[in-house]
């Protein structure tokens, strides 16, 4: 991306970011509430319009965004499957009936994030971690090499997050590009590369140890 601009209305949000994400790794982007990442990863999901700069993407798929827990209601009355299944529908539309070939994805996603004993579980019932995994899961569904996730760790205890991390880990080894928006310098510091953001400017990039050391 080259000197990304964007905000809501009149009001600004994002100045002039120029940075690039690389590919199969893991890349979090770092700030305080309010710094700008989450508009940030929507300008990246294509779900927001930069209002000036250029975004390049090198991925062939739509990218897959996961938001956070909060904004998905956990009362829903839908259990683990369905909810990852909603990730099937960026490809045949929440009206077309699964496929076989969709029933397989749903199955190993829901593996792949350690969730496929929870399939018939309500997310009612779910701890936050397995709650995570499973919106992580259903980002999976998509089938996209650009996972973006906000705040995914955020709220949940120590193992939990942990496993998150591993989670982004085991996926990149598979050729995934996982970029995560995060408040906590010690999930930060677990990345491949960092973007730090204040205030919707880019202080630093690269490796967490350069781009995260107090100026």
């Amino acid at each position: 991306m080259c000197d990304v601009r964007a905000g809501y209305g009149s009001t600004p949000v994002l100045h002039g970011i120029t940075a690039r994400i690389p590919r199969s790794r893991v890349s979090a982007l770092v700030g305080h509430n309010g710094s700008g990442k989450s508009t940030l990863l929507g300008v990246l999901a294509g779900t927001h319009a930069p209002s000036g700069g250029t975004v390049e993407r090198s991925f062939s798929q739509r990218p897959a965004l996961v938001l956070q827990r909060t904004a998905v209601p956990g009362s829903l009355p839908m259990t683990v499957r369905n909810t990852v299944a909603m990730g099937r529908w960026a490809h045949r539309g929440w009206w077309k009936r699964l496929t076989t070939h969709d029933k397989a994805v749903i199955t190993e996603c829901m593996e792949r994030v350690g969730i496929a004993d929870l399939a018939g579980a309500q997310l009612a019932e779910l701890s936050g971690g397995q709650y995570q995994r499973t919106l992580i899961a259903q980002g999976l569904a998509q089938r996209s090499e650009l996972l973006l996730l906000d705040e995914p760790a955020a709220g949940l205890d120590r193992d939990a997050q942990d496993r998150i991390l591993e989670i982004f880990d085991e996926l990149t080894r598979t050729g995934i590009t996982v970029v995560h928006a995060t408040h906590d310098t010690d999930a930060a510091a677990r990345a491949d590369h960092c973007l730090l953001l204040k205030e919707g400017r880019l202080l630093a990039q690269g490796a967490p140890d350069a781009a995260l050391a107090p100026n």
